[in-house]
């Protein structure tokens, strides 16, 4: 009874932690969706309608970001990949998930890599939105990840000068699709509600992790799911991605920009509903 009762306990903390939200039929399948860096759980919003009613929706933000617990937060626990990877599958024991579909968006791709190889006993299958195992070109070996570090240093620079301007410049190249403004003033909302402090740390972890080395181990079957004129990943990310994970298949939609669940959708959800009925 005092295991139950401290299992009960551990589940409600890191449902405030987290700011977890779950939806659908306790026997359904369960899917999880792991927000990227300035976002938070409410960038699945347009694709949810797709997956509602058939599977079991297990939202969350990560530490620091959206409504999670920011007393939590600590700048040095953070500093690195691994508290976020820890946080993810501290999530998965808590709330006794099993057979996961985890869905995660750019830097959460990073962590769901990770994931995948430490506790591949979690998850059914992964699916990467608009990912990268490294932002950072590596000439020792030819990888082109479509920055230099000078590159990254820049960029954070002036997120430390100005929070709000590095916002505006940013949201525009991520998000792209132009014609649909309010996308882009979505997304620069985003980044400028995120804590300053939060933002300049989580960016470094975002911008500077490399999980290149963990490719080859992931045996979780992997979809990659590329958008055409991605200014973060580019497509020969993609295939380098796919060339050194032993299950993965990549899918390129029509969709431009970094976030296709919100510039696309409908595009979106029906390559990941084809992966799922695939599998």
């Amino acid at each position: 009874m005092a295991l139950m009762r401290n299992a009960t306990a551990r589940a409600g903390e890191v449902i405030v932690r987290n700011n977890v939200q779950i939806s659908g039929p306790d026997d359904a399948p369960v899917l999880v969706f792991a927000h990227g860096f300035g976002c938070d759980q409410t960038m699945y919003s347009r694709i949810l309608p797709y997956f509602e009613g058939r599977y079991r929706i297990v939202l969350f933000d990560h530490v620091g970001s959206g409504r999670s617990s920011l007393d939590e937060y600590d700048a040095v626990k953070y500093a690195t990949l691994d508290q976020y990877v820890d946080d993810l599958i501290e999530l998965c024991h808590a709330l006794q998930l099993t057979d996961v579909t985890l869905i995660a968006h750019s830097f959460s791709a990073l962590l769901a890599i990770a994931a995948g190889v430490t506790s591949p006993e979690i998850f059914r299958e992964l699916v990467l939105l608009a990912p990268t195992p490294s932002y950072i070109d590596d000439p020792d070996t030819g990888y082109e990840g479509g920055f230099s570090r000078a590159d990254i240093d820049g960029l954070m620079e002036s997120l430390d000068d100005n929070h709000l301007a590095w916002a505006a410049m940013m949201a525009p190249v991520v998000m792209k699709n132009p014609e649909v403004p309010q996308l882009t003033d979505e997304l620069e909302e985003s980044f400028c509600r995120v804590d300053p402090r939060v933002m300049r740390t989580f960016a470094r972890v975002a911008f500077l992790s490399d999980v290149r080395p963990l490719l080859p181990q992931v045996e979780v079957s992997t979809l990659i799911v590329q958008c055409t004129n991605d200014s973060l990943a580019p497509l020969h990310v993609g295939e380098y991605m796919e060339a050194h994970m032993p299950r993965a298949t990549v899918v390129v939609l029509e969709a431009e920009g970094h976030v296709p669940q919100v510039s696309a959708p409908e595009e979106t959800s029906r390559a990941i509903l084809r992966f799922l009925a695939e599998r």
